[in-house]
């Protein structure tokens, strides 16, 4: 199966890992040869953007909202990651045709918008880590069926709030994953 940026991959409900458990990672980047590189996109913090760009104040009127930050993933947790939906942002690269998602750009411009307050939950997601995989390694995990791969859907991202990604994408699929979507945390409390 051939990965693309834009790519979504929905975790299989009994995965057994407490850091992809029912989670949804937008896969940004693909090399055969180097890897993957993705942002999981429903694991909220406590945090939000000012609290690790300090120059964001967010109690000054005019400048930046309190946009949330998620958990992108385990791998440096101390980076910085943003997906948006600002095609004009320089250096921007785009998550798939026509999605109207891009991923990172001009970092100066883009904290302009932010202090501007044209940034929202609804065109801009930022994240602290990412989620990481060597060359082969997703390819791998796939074959073993650990995730549920749903091609072209970086829009998705926008549709559904990050609490109900995971659900919400595997019920849109139908059939089998709409099964998914329901089956329980712990089955043995069924």
């Amino acid at each position: 199966m051939t990965l693309t940026p834009g790519t979504l991959l929905l975790a299989r409900p009994f995965l057994g890992d407490p850091n992809f458990e029912r989670t949804v990672i937008l896969i940004c980047r693909h090399d055969d040869e180097e890897g993957t590189f993705g942002l999981v996109l429903n694991r909220l913090t406590e945090l939000v953007l000012p609290d690790v760009l300090p120059f964001l104040d967010a109690d000054v009127p005019g400048t930046a909202a309190p946009l949330p930050l998620a958990m992108g993933g385990p791998v440096q947790q101390n980076s910085l990651h943003y997906i948006h939906r600002l095609p004009d942002l320089p250096d921007a690269i785009a998550l798939g045709e026509n999605s109207g998602v891009f991923w990172g750009g001009d970092f100066d411009a883009l904290t302009e918008e932010v202090q501007a307050g044209r940034l929202t939950p609804a065109n801009a997601r930022f994240f602290v880590g990412y989620s990481g995989w060597a060359a082969g390694q997703l390819a791998e995990e796939i074959s073993r069926e650990t995730w549920v791969v749903r091609k072209d859907a970086a829009a998705k991202v926008f549709t559904f709030d990050p609490e109900s990604l995971w659900q919400g994408v595997l019920r849109e699929m139908g059939g089998r994953y709409r099964l998914l979507a329901n089956y329980p945390i712990d089955p043995s409390l069924n």
